[in-house]
């Protein structure tokens, strides 16, 4: 049985991106006329129709955000619900036991899984999860509920404390559900961490790196390792676990390098590695003032471009910090350059490695670029969900 739901129309042509998958709508793709946007309340679920009235889907709508829409479904007999939750989930459950063996991913992706505004993270028995969208925080009771039923955790923490939520105009909220504590511990790539889950940055750890830690760990034996940006040490103590002689951490949180230092003895390196508080540029303009040398330099800054109009200083941003971590860099030193800029393409993120490098007189030879880990999975039609990129160059004299 279909629901009766109210209708958003849109222009003339403006169904053309929808038809070839992607699940966004823009405000200045609506007929206001037919259907004015001030009509709908922000989270409410709405049929969404072409100009000559052909239905396309159910989309959940946010009528004050410039995606004023995202289809959830293209079938109008089933909405947002727990039952359309578990299916998705499941969906979702499903790709990731396929590629991995132990229960440490990304769960739910977003546009990626087919449910835009959720992101759940699974630390074994425990789940993280955040809703970003109006839509989809509507649905925070079906959702719990769905993992619940999908996974039965032992706990689940909703932390909705993030600024994505700022542009849909929803509070903050953190929240737990059932037994959860305040750190997790998680495997990636052999190594053990712990995961700050309810003080962390996002969910506490960022998944989407992996495969690009594990080439770290493959080049790292006996090299000294400079891992900036570095949070809990995701890098860094995976490249001490494989061997490195050597490993500093350089993070502007003091807290963040207390766990860094957690983790290194959970692993037993703690002896390779020790920590620099500051702003990384400041930091590493000391280690230059003091003529320090790595063999491996890890850049893994936050997003510099978190909008379009902050593209040409973000780009300035990613090649100053290139320009700094190339110079600390010892004879035929290894840079891993990495952004989570959507806004930068890859091809981009490849001219600025290869700008600093001559603008300091050196040779760059990439032998390796790295994406998103499978758990990560890109939507063909959202070229948003392809956002992940890791440079990995030899830096040498010619």
């Amino acid at each position: 049985m279909t629901l009766e739901l109210p209708k958003l129309i849109l222009k003339s042509q403006a169904d053309r991106r929808l038809k070839k998958g992607h699940l966004w709508i823009f405000s200045n793709e609506v007929d206001t006329q037919a259907s004015p946007l001030k009509g709908f309340q922000p989270g409410e679920q709405v049929e969404v129709c072409a100009h000559g009235g052909k239905p396309l889907g159910i989309a959940t709508i946010s009528p004050g955000s410039l995606i004023c829409a995202r289809l959830i479904n293209r079938d109008l007999a089933h909405p947002l619900n727990k039952s359309l939750l578990v299916h998705r989930i499941k969906q979702a459950l499903a790709l990731r036991e396929a590629c991995f063996d132990r229960p440490f991913y990304r769960l739910v992706y977003g546009d990626s899984d087919l449910l835009p505004g959720l992101v759940v993270d699974r630390f074994g028995d425990y789940l993280v999860v955040q809703t970003s969208t109006a839509g989809m925080d509507a649905q925070v009771e079906a959702i719990i509920e769905a993992l619940q039923q999908c996974l039965r955790p032992e706990g689940i923490l909703l932390r909705n404390d993030h600024s994505a939520r700022h542009h849909e105009g929803l509070p903050e909220v953190v929240e737990a559900f059932g037994d959860v504590p305040e750190a997790v511990e998680l495997e990636e790539n052999g190594v053990r961490f712990i995961a700050p889950i309810v003080e962390g940055q996002k969910t506490g750890w960022f998944y989407d790196h992996r495969e690009n830690r594990a080439l770290l760990q493959r080049l790292s034996p006996g090299k000294r390792v400079l891992d900036v940006f570095s949070y809990v040490g995701g890098w860094g103590v995976q490249a001490a676990a494989a061997g490195a002689s050597e490993v500093m951490c350089v993070d502007a949180s003091s807290q963040a390098l207390d766990w860094v230092g957690e983790n290194a003895a959970l692993n037993g390196v703690d002896d390779r590695m020790q920590g620099m508080h500051g702003k990384a540029v400041d930091v590493l303009k000391q280690l230059i003032a003091a003529q320090e040398k790595f063999d491996i330099v890890v850049l893994d800054p936050p997003a510099f471009i978190k909008r379009k109009k902050d593209q040409k200083s973000g780009e300035a941003a990613y090649r100053h910090i290139n320009e700094l971590g190339m110079r600390l860099l010892a004879r035929d030193g290894l840079l891993v350059s990495a952004s989570c800029s959507m806004h930068l393409e890859k091809n981009t993120m490849v001219e600025i490695v290869r700008g600093a490098s001559r603008h300091l007189d050196r040779h760059a030879q990439i032998f390796a670029q790295g994406g998103q880990g499978a758990d990560h999975p890109v939507h063909p039609a959202i070229p948003e969900t392809d956002y992940l990129k890791a440079v990995f160059s030899r830096i040498y004299l010619p």
